[in-house]
C-alpha cells in the first residue's frame, strides 16, 4: 500500500462559516448538547477518519451576536467522547500559556488511558484577546515570551509522562509490591517559567504520551513544530504556499535531529460540496449573504491585535498599505501573514475578504462537486504540499455527511485513504512509534 492520506475532522460550533447556524442545512442542536459532539464523532468514525479535533479559547468570542458560540470544553467533551467510540482519535486543544504542567500532564495522561491510546493534544500558545484577564494578567504575554514558555512547558509536560517506567506497577498481592519505586523518578526541573519536582501521579499511558499536535505557523511556531510536533495544523490559502510551508517545514525537522516522516502536515480545508460546481457556488453565495459586516469586521481585527478596519469602504480593492505590519502582531501572526499575502495576490474589496475569512477564517476553501474537492485534495497530497487534510465542514452534520457519504469513497477507489482501521492507538493512526523513555 502507497503513502495514505490522514483526514481530521475539525469540530468548530455548527459549523465552519460563520452562518452556517442560519442557512437551512444547519442544525438546531445546542452546543451544550453532547449528543451534538457524539454524532459528528460517529459520522466522522463511519467515514475512517483519523481523529477529531476540538479546539479552543480561553475568552467569550467578540462576535456573539451573530456568531453560534458557547461550547463545551474540549479536554472534558473528549472524556465523555472516549468512552463512546471505539477507533476515532480525539484531539483536545490546551494552552502552554494559561495551564500549569502538572495539571495538563495529568489530565492527558488519565484521558489516554480513558481512551485506550487515542489521545491527542493540539498545543497553543493562545493569541485570543481577553484570555489574560480571565487568569489575572493585565496584557498578554509578547508573541516570543509565549514561544518561550512553550518550549519549557514540552520539556516539563515529557519528562512528567516519562517519569514512570512502563514497568512500575508490579501489581503483586502474594509479595505485597504493587509499585517498583526505583522505576519512577521525580524530574527536579527547575527553569525561567517552571520548577517541577515530580514524579506524575499517574502511570505511563498507552502511547507513552499522546500524539503532539500544534497549530502555530509563525517562524516561532516552526521552529517549535520542528522539535516537537508529530501532526501541524496550518493555514494555506493555495496551493503555492502550502508547498513552500511543507518544504520549509520538512527541512526544519530534519535540522532538528528528526525524520521528515516524523511530523505529518495537515492543512485546513473547508469544502462546500453539491451535486455540482454550479450548485456549490449557489450554496456559497447562500452562506456568504447571511453573513453580518461587523462580525466579519470584529474577527478581521482580533488577528491583528485590535487594530480597527471599519473605516475602510467594503468595496474598494483592498492593499496591504491597509494593514499594519503582521510580523509585528502579537496576536495570531501567522494568519495575519495569510490574510496580508492574500490581498497582496488578489487584491480583493473588504466585503470580500470578509466573505472569505467568513468560510474558514482566512483557511483554504473550495466549492465544487465531490469529483472536485477529491482531486484537489488529491493534487496537494502529491504534489508536496499536505499529508492530508484539517478537513472544516462550512455546516456540521450536513456536509460533514456528504464528505463522508461522496468525497472518501473517491479517494478511496484512488488508493489514497484507508478502507478500514488498523491498530487500536492514534499514533498507529499516523504511523508513529511509542515514544521510547530516556530514564528506564
Amino acid at each position: 500500500m502507497g503513502r495514505q492520506l490522514h483526514l481530521n475532522l475539525f469540530v468548530h460550533g455548527r459549523g465552519h462559516h460563520e452562518a452556517s447556524w442560519r442557512h437551512r442545512l444547519g442544525t438546531r442542536q445546542k452546543l451544550t448538547d453532547p449528543d451534538y459532539y457524539l454524532n459528528l464523532a460517529n459520522i466522522a468514525e463511519k467515514g475512517l477518519l483519523d481523529s477529531l479535533f476540538l479546539a479552543d479559547a480561553l475568552s467569550l468570542d467578540t462576535s456573539i451576536r451573530h456568531v453560534a458560540t458557547g461550547g463545551l470544553e474540549p479536554v472534558t467533551l473528549v472524556a465523555a467522547l472516549a468512552g463512546a467510540t471505539e477507533h476515532l482519535g480525539l484531539v483536545a486543544t490546551a494552552s502552554t500559556s494559561y495551564t500549569e504542567p502538572f495539571n495538563l500532564a495529568r489530565q492527558f495522561a488519565s484521558l489516554d488511558h480513558i481512551s485506550r491510546g487515542r489521545i491527542g493534544w493540539n498545543i497553543v500558545t493562545s493569541w485570543t484577546q481577553g484570555a489574560e484577564a480571565n487568569f489575572g494578567f493585565e496584557q498578554q504575554p509578547p508573541h516570543a515570551e509565549r514561544y518561550a514558555r512553550a518550549f519549557e512547558f514540552l520539556e516539563v509536560v515529557t519528562g512528567l509522562w516519562n517519569s514512570w517506567s512502563d514497568n512500575a506497577i508490579v501489581d503483586d498481592p502474594a509479595s505485597g509490591l504493587f509499585l517498583e519505586p526505583s522505576l519512577i523518578r521525580a524530574i527536579d526541573h527547575q527553569g525561567a517559567h517552571f520548577r517541577v519536582k515530580g514524579p506524575l501521579n499517574v502511570p505511563r499511558s498507552p502511547q507513552g504520551y499522546p500524539v503532539l499536535f500544534q497549530a502555530g505557523s509563525s517562524a516561532g511556531g516552526q521552529r517549535f513544530a520542528a522539535r516537537y510536533a508529530e501532526a501541524v495544523f496550518t493555514a494555506q490559502p493555495d496551493l503555492a504556499s502550502a508547498q513552500a510551508f511543507y518544504r520549509s517545514l520538512k527541512e526544519q525537522t530534519v535540522a532538528a535531529g528528526r525524520r521528515k516522516e516524523d511530523i505529518a502536515i495537515l492543512p485546513g480545508i473547508s469544502p462546500i460540496i453539491a451535486a455540482s460546481d454550479r450548485e456549490a457556488d449557489a450554496l456559497w453565495r447562500e452562506l456568504n449573504e447571511l453573513t453580518a459586516v461587523e462580525t466579519g469586521l470584529a474577527r478581521l481585527s482580533n488577528r491583528f491585535g485590535g487594530h480597527d478596519f471599519s473605516h475602510l469602504p467594503l468595496d474598494r480593492p483592498l492593499s496591504v498599505d491597509d494593514f499594519p505590519d503582521p510580523h509585528g502582531v502579537q496576536a495570531a501572526q501567522s494568519r495575519a501573514v495569510v490574510i496580508t499575502d492574500l490581498v497582496r495576490q488578489q487584491r480583493p474589496t473588504l466585503r470580500e475578504l470578509l466573505h472569505r475569512l467568513a468560510g474558514a477564517r482566512g483557511h483554504f476553501t473550495l466549492a465544487g462537486s465531490p469529483e472536485r474537492i477529491a482531486d484537489t485534495i488529491q493534487t496537494w497530497f502529491e504534489e508536496g504540499a499536505a499529508d492530508g487534510f484539517n478537513l472544516m465542514p462550512p455546516i456540521l452534520p450536513a456536509l460533514l455527511e456528504t464528505f463522508v457519504e461522496e468525497v472518501v469513497p473517491l479517494l478511496q477507489k484512488r488508493g489514497l485513504f484507508r478502507t478500514h482501521y488498523e491498530g487500536t492507538t492514534l499514533r498507529d493512526r499516523y504511523g508513529l512509534k511509542r515514544p521510547s523513555n530516556p530514564y528506564f
